[in-house]
């Protein structure tokens, strides 16, 4: 359909010139040239313009969004929704302006809004595997993530068994099973299907077993599963295979601290190990209000940038609290040193997930955080014996899982080692 009739010739001819100059263009002339021409020719330069408006929305030369960056997400989404249905390249176009603009809502706290775009996303994906029949349906993580976010942890947990029985038949796939393995083990656990949970955890330690074994996954990985696993194992009240699990993680342990990893990774394990240990820690940072909680088991790049902030910020109350409990629990340990101990916990976790995603020296950023959590744990063992021993290990192998994380592994042998002492597991 045409539309040349309603636009100005001149700024039509303005608008090619623009198009076909010499030079490097600015988004915005870009955006202003495409906005006359999609009225000219809407299949032809529809699509165009929803990439031009993405691109001024986001300045990728410096990291910045644009002022106006929702008005031209919105713009976009608009201008998407416009391109034909009979178009095969509208759903594709339409889901990319759906994800720009939803993550912008989330950014602005209008959280209702970015999850019915998420929403759309996922019929969008529904719609393309129906047609082309594959089972693997785009949008499903992203939409269970939303879902997690505000608390509706059932209909996460569908939506990823459901993500997992379409993408396992395909294989590791270069780690991505893997990876959806974690966000679904942590779905089934916050909606309470803790069978479900254990086996699928213990899928997963056997994916890695069989990845480290074969040199195409790290062993390091294989460890934090093993640890994870263990760790929910205890949660549900299964500690004779957990016990067993810590066996086989101080047996990849050892290997490491002999001999390194078998292969060069490219650093991705500490990526793994920060979802491991914030999922570790998720049940006692549930009581936190304020704002979303990030969905456990994905890695930050997953999270809304709504409750990334929020539990990034939290970090500074956190501190806070410890400062001002830490006299308190030397004053009057038996009545505050197991809190300050709780809370020194969180604000490390945090910390630790906060660094890691943010520079490859991460490891010196929280390492004083991870030594005075150890310090508090041996102080309450001193004091409550019975309580302070199985905290004292889980710290320990907090630490153990820091040291691995940094590539040293023998300190982080000595602390698993003196972990299982203390939960009476040592050989």
């Amino acid at each position: 359909m045409n539309h040349s009739g309603k636009v100005d010739q001149d700024d039509i001819l303005r608008a090619r010139n623009i198009l076909l100059a010499s030079g490097r263009r600015t988004p915005r002339e870009e955006v202003d040239a495409y906005r006359v021409l999609a009225q000219v020719s809407p299949a032809a330069y529809l699509p165009r313009l929803v990439e031009a408006l993405q691109r001024l929305s986001y300045d990728t030369s410096t990291g910045t969004w644009h002022p106006a960056c929702l008005a031209l997400c919105e713009e976009a989404v608009a201008a998407a929704r416009a391109i034909d249905p009979a178009e095969p390249a509208r759903a594709d176009v339409l889901y990319d302006a759906l994800d720009s603009c939803q993550r912008e809502l989330y950014t602005l706290g209008r959280r209702a809004e970015g999850l019915a775009m998420r929403a759309e996303m996922l019929a969008i994906g529904r719609a393309q595997a129906e047609l082309s029949g594959d089972p693997a349906v785009k949008g499903l993580s992203i939409w269970a993530a939303g879902l997690s976010e505000e608390g509706r942890y059932a209909e996460a947990a569908d939506a990823l068994t459901e993500r997992i029985a379409a993408i396992r038949p395909n294989g590791l796939g270069e780690g991505s099973l893997a990876w959806s393995h974690l966000e679904w083990i942590a779905a089934l656990h916050d909606a309470g299907r803790s069978g479900e949970a254990l086996v699928a955890f213990e899928t997963l330690v056997s994916m890695e077993a069989v990845e480290a074994t074969n040199d195409r996954g790290s062993m390091a990985c294989h460890l934090y599963s093993l640890i994870g696993y263990a760790q929910m194992l205890d949660t549900c009240g299964r500690g004779e295979q957990a016990a067993a699990a810590r066996q086989e993680a101080l047996a990849v342990l050892t290997e490491l601290a002999a001999t390194g990893e078998r292969t060069s990774w490219s650093g991705y394990q500490a990526s793994y190990w920060a979802v491991l240990l914030s999922f570790s820690d998720a049940d006692s940072e549930q009581p936190t209000s304020g704002g979303p909680r990030p969905p456990s088991g994905t890695t930050v790049m997953r999270w809304s940038p709504d409750a990334k902030r929020h539990y990034f910020d939290s970090r500074i109350a956190l501190r806070e609290e410890v400062d001002t409990l830490a006299p308190r629990a030397t004053e009057d340990p038996d009545q505050h040193l197991a809190e300050l101990v709780r809370l020194h916990r969180v604000l490390t976790v945090r910390s630790a997930v906060y660094w890691e995603h943010r520079t490859h020296l991460f490891a010196e950023r929280v390492r004083p955080l991870f030594d005075d959590g150890v310090g508090l744990a041996r102080r309450l063992t001193q004091h409550h014996p019975a309580d302070g021993a199985p905290t004292l290990a889980k710290i320990l192998i907090d630490r153990s899982t820091f040291h691995t994380a940094a590539g040293e592994f023998g300190p982080a042998l000595d602390d698993f080692r003196q972990g299982l002492s203390y939960l009476g597991e040592a050989n």
